[in-house]
Parts: structure tokens; sequence; C-alpha cells
């Protein structure tokens, strides 16, 4: 039975090692041209290495070494900083660590008129550490069924927040695609903004976006790891640049990234991959509010309305906040 199941398997990892490859070429940063020429010669020559008049090992033999060529020439493909960007991330925030605080350069506060027509405005702020009290997930649901964008936002003293999104890096002019982030199309970029840019962009500029707010249940020590963590990934993006991944290099398994080292619970679940069920698989942890089923829960996290009602107060962090499911009253 197995050596009947031997030549199958042969040919499902030829056709996905080529389908892989060809993809590769296609969406890789070529000219138009030499990508077309690219893909073609490596098509014809896959199928060469199976239709030449060949023993079965040396057609293996072949392939592997074609595909091991590409898969060498696709992994030193380098990311940049040096592109022309969108404007709401051509600027790269970083931190200035002292004992006790922190200063974080260039934190988003946009002014969005329309999704696509906003001002671009940028401040520096100074946190203290020992205020560093409180640590969110923001859950943006897409309307798709696995797919979900997720943010982490920490919590001073004084009603100071600060939200991390972590997404990819766009060019002017470039749009996202799910296809495209899995093949070094786009740089990955931790966006340091105000939660009145950054929420207010999803719940009043961009159709189809629910975001739900919840609070983590951790402790100080574990919420300064945490922050501290980001801050180091903000700093090397700036000096070293990294390509995002639609299935490594994420939003959300980024996140799990800079918690699992800290988080004795921590394992690897499908759902870090699957980020439409992060928010359910943090209730099914513990670190969600447990007072309520998660259904219900989730259905009173739910911040659009309150969101638009706020508008770009002053206490906008805060009246989003107000009344929600395991927060402080």
């Amino acid at each position: 039975m197995f050596l009947r199941l031997k030549p199958v398997f042969a040919w499902l990892a030829f056709l996905a090692l080529s389908c892989w490859g060809l993809m590769a070429i296609v969406y890789s940063n070529l000219p138009a041209g030499a990508r077309l020429a690219a893909a073609a010669v490596f098509g014809l020559s896959a199928l060469g290495c199976v239709f030449l008049p060949r023993e079965g090992r040396r057609k293996i033999t072949w392939f592997s070494s074609l595909f091991l060529l590409l898969l060498a020439w696709w992994l030193v493909l380098p990311p940049s900083n040096d592109r022309d960007w969108e404007p709401d991330v051509a600027k790269l925030p970083y931190a200035e660590v002292k004992a006790g605080s922190v200063t974080l350069r260039n934190i988003r506060d946009c002014d969005y008129r329309a999704e696509k027509d906003y001002t671009v405005r940028h401040y520096d702020r100074t946190f203290d550490l020992g205020s560093l009290r409180s640590l969110d997930l923001f859950f943006v649901d897409w309307g798709l069924p696995h797919i979900a964008h997720t943010m982490l936002s920490f919590g001073f003293g004084g009603g100071k927040y600060v939200c991390f999104s972590i997404e990819t890096r766009k060019k002017k002019g470039e749009e996202y695609s799910s296809v495209r982030g899995f093949f070094k199309q786009y740089e990955l970029t931790y966006v340091a903004a105000d939660e009145r840019d950054i929420i207010r962009l999803r719940t009043d500029h961009r159709k189809g976006e629910d975001v739900y707010l919840y609070r983590l249940d951790a402790t100080p020590e574990f919420i300064r790891q945490v922050f501290q963590d980001y801050l180091q990934s903000v700093n090397r993006l700036k000096e070293k640049p990294q390509w995002y991944n639609a299935l490594t290099a994420n939003c959300t398994t980024d996140i799990w990234k800079h918690m699992a080292p800290f988080y004795p619970k921590a394992k690897l679940d499908w759902r870090i991959f699957a980020s439409g069920h992060a928010d359910e698989m943090a209730y099914e942890l513990g670190v969600l509010d447990q007072t309520l089923p998660f259904r219900e829960l989730k259905a009173r996290s739910l911040i659009n309305e309150r969101s638009k009602a706020a508008g770009p107060d002053r206490a906008y962090s805060e009246i989003i906040r107000r009344g929600l499911p395991g927060f402080d009253q």
C-alpha cells in the first residue's frame, strides 16, 4: 500500500513546490518582463525534469536542484527601509530608554477626513515605566471567518495610552493582498499610535470593520516585560528592516512572540495563525473577563458606536473604555 502511495506523494510534492516557485517569481519585485521570463524558464525547466526520459532518482535530483536554486534566491531578497512610502507609515517610531522611563518618538496622530484623505501628524511622549498599569487588546473583525487584526494598547497613569499595530509598510499607491503577503512584498512595521488615530480610522472611516476592546488580566511585571520587548522590536526595525509574512510575521503571531517568553501557559495553538479566533483563545486562557460567557462578553465589547460618539475628544481613551466588562469603573 505504501509503495503505491509513494508516486502520489511525489506528484503532490512536485505540484506544491512548482506552484510555490511560480508564485514566488510572479509576486517578486523583479521588473514585469523579467518576472514573466523567469516564471516561464522555471515552469518549463520543472516540466522538463519530469517528462524528459531520465531515471526517477535523476529527475528528483534535477528538480530538487532547480527548486533549491530558486529558494536560495528568494531567501536572500533584502527588505529595505528606503522606499517611497505611504505618508502614514513613512516615519518609523523609535524609543529612547532611560532608567525608569522611555521616550517614544514618532507616535502617529493623523487627522482623518476619510480613510485615504488625512493630515499626517506625529508627537513624542515620555512615559514613566512605574506608571504602566494596563494592557488592552483591540480586536478588529473584517467580516472574514478566520482572519482579524489585533493590536495591543499599553495604559499609563494619567490616562495616557499608546497603541501598537503590527502591519504592512505600504509603498505609495500599494494595496494589501493576502496572497502577496506570503511572498516578501511588504516590509513589516510597528505603528505606534494615538488611539484617536488608529482606532477611529477603523470605526469612523473604514467600512465593514467592527472593533472590540478587551482588558487583559496581567500583572504589572508582565505588562512591563511585554512593553519593553515591543520597544526592542521597534528599535530593531528602525535599524534593520524585516519582511512581513501573512503566516509567520503578522499582527497576531508577533504579539504572541512578545508575550510567550513571559507567559507560563504559553503553548502553540492553531488560533495564533487563525487570528479571527484570537479573542476566543484569550478567553479560554482566562486572560479576559470571566464573569460573562464569551459570546456575551464579545457583544458588550464592541466599541464602534462609542468611538464615533467620542470623536477626537481628548478623553477619547477613557470614553471608549467606560463601562466595558473587565474595566475598572
